[in-house]
């Protein structure tokens, strides 16, 4: 059967760098085809050669065995293929029916706007997918799952019959990503092709038919899910076997030795009471469903939401953290949940990046930064953490997300932090990088940095946390640790005693 997609010997080269080198791959009509590999590995880059953002230097794109010739997003668009990338391209001040026909609005016999047509195809296209959202509220008040779906539901407007799907349950609940994994199922009974991009090995055996392996630009092997394991693929990615992705370190700091006593620290006026201790050394995790509450009490913590009432210690001394700034000077240090937005300034190079919040050290008698001495500073705080970069200078936003996550840490490191919050620490990075990322952790939590976790993935937090706060709706429903600590307990607490 002639394949819906072909790509044939992509190669794409940009000044210095061989980003694709000869990679081939087939996506037939009513398959979910996983494209895997480590950040850097080239697959986004693949994916915007297909979707005409990048004009490949060789190779040849063939849809239903005719070569086509993308010159734009326009020419893949109008040849069936639509990419949903991982940050949405929807319009927050508009609606979802706004959003859909943005650019293309459907017109009356006067060429006057056909709103009410547009609103029964949007209707339609949502029933296609077995879903009920808004139409007429702003984007910016529907939740991720529903933004996801609206980006779907715009992809099949225009009669897209290969979708592009990167890492869409990346902000999603288990629930949502059930449901994002229905409604893939019945796309490909309708003989839509889907490429699925994915850091998650069970959502590969969950919902893909083939997957194809990508390391260092190339394409390393590519076979029939049934026909591999998760172990095999993630050699293929890395390049070696990856043993185990979890340290074995385990925190043996004396219960008495409280870094952090976290007392009656109330977000709203007639919110719960949350209190917290963190010991010297060890990993705690919040665990929870999104939306659960977890990341508000951390910015409640750190004073970035002013909370209503807050008693805090940090080895035994009371401290007032009314704003990030005090929490820093205390040495607290939040790595967030979105790199990219909050954490980092991406075209900023990691020089920069890593000396941002710590500038006064490398200032003279004058009032001018000693530049060698915060460039020789940087370099080593990059090498501590094993940042692979060019260099000090390399813009952060030239690095892949695992190396953009290193960096932030490398920023906490100048400041020497006592205590540092991650908000999602491992969201969009590859098996290899996660390995590095835990790996770091359990460095810092050695030599006496405490760690609070935000954690969505229940691997993460069984594999390397010493105990877990529990969230749901709010509030801490149960602190967990020991043989208490497995996931059916987690679930159970996060869903407020409905799993069993």
């Amino acid at each position: 059967m002639t394949p819906l997609l072909s790509l044939r010997h992509i190669s794409k080269s940009f000044p210095g760098v061989k980003a694709l080198q000869d990679v081939s791959l087939d996506v037939h009509a009513g398959e979910v085809h996983a494209l895997l590999g480590e950040n850097g590995a080239g697959k986004s880059t693949l994916m915007k050669v297909l979707c005409g953002i990048y004009r490949q230097d060789e190779g040849d794109i063939v849809v239903d065995g005719q070569a086509r010739d993308f010159h734009g997003y326009q020419d893949a668009l109008d040849a069936g293929i639509g990419i949903i990338f991982q940050e949405f391209s929807l319009i927050p001040d508009l609606d979802a029916v706004d959003n859909i026909f943005l650019g293309r609005e459907k017109r009356n016999r006067l060429g006057l706007r056909d709103r009410a047509g547009m609103i029964r195809e949007a209707r339609r296209l949502f029933d296609r997918l077995n879903v009920s959202i808004p139409l007429d509220l702003p984007i910016a008040e529907l939740s991720i799952a529903d933004q996801q779906f609206i980006e779907i539901a715009k992809a099949l407007s225009l009669d897209a019959r290969l979708l592009v799907l990167d890492e869409p349950t990346a902000t999603l609940t288990p629930s949502e990503a059930d449901h994002l994994f229905t409604i893939m199922r019945e796309l490909r009974q309708q003989g839509v092709g889907m490429v699925f991009i994915s850091h998650h090995m069970e959502e590969i055996f969950t919902i893909c038919d083939r997957v194809t392996v990508m390391r260092d630009g190339e394409k390393v092997d590519d076979c029939d899910t049934h026909a591999t394991t998760p172990d095999d693929l993630i050699e293929k990615m890395v390049g070696r076997r990856v043993e185990n992705i979890f340290p074995d370190y385990r925190c043996d700091a004396d219960h008495d030795d409280i870094v952090l006593d976290i007392q009656a620290l109330r977000l709203e006026a007639d919110g719960p009471d949350h209190s917290l201790k963190l010991r010297r050394g060890e990993i705690l995790g919040f665990a929870g469903l999104v939306g659960s509450g977890r990341t508000e009490l951390a910015r409640g913590l750190i004073g970035a939401t002013r909370p209503v009432h807050a008693s805090v210690r940090i080895e035994g001394q009371p401290v007032k953290l009314r704003h990030p700034a005090a929490a820093l000077k205390h040495g607290i240090g939040l790595l967030p949940e979105s790199r990219k937005t909050q954490g980092l300034i991406l075209p900023f190079s990691c020089r920069d990046n890593i000396s941002l919040n710590n500038l006064t050290q490398f200032q003279g008698s004058l009032p001018l930064l000693r530049r060698r001495q915060e460039s020789r500073t940087t370099a080593d705080l990059m090498a501590a953490v094993r940042v692979k970069a060019p260099g000090p200078e390399t813009p952060v936003g030239d690095l892949s997300g695992g190396n953009q996550q290193k960096v932030v840490i490398a920023r906490w490191l100048g400041h020497q932090c006592k205590v540092l919050i991650f908000d999602e620490p491992t969201r969009g990075i590859d098996v290899g990088a996660k390995a590095e990322i835990y790996a770091l952790m359990k460095e810092l939590t050695a030599q006496g940095v405490s760690i609070i976790m935000i954690s969505s993935e229940l691997p993460e937090v069984l594999g390397l946390c010493d105990r877990a706060a529990v969230f749901y709706q709010g509030r801490i429903a149960a602190e967990l640790e020991g043989s208490a600590l497995d996931s059916q307990s987690i679930m159970h607490h996060a869903t407020g005693g409905l799993s069993s």
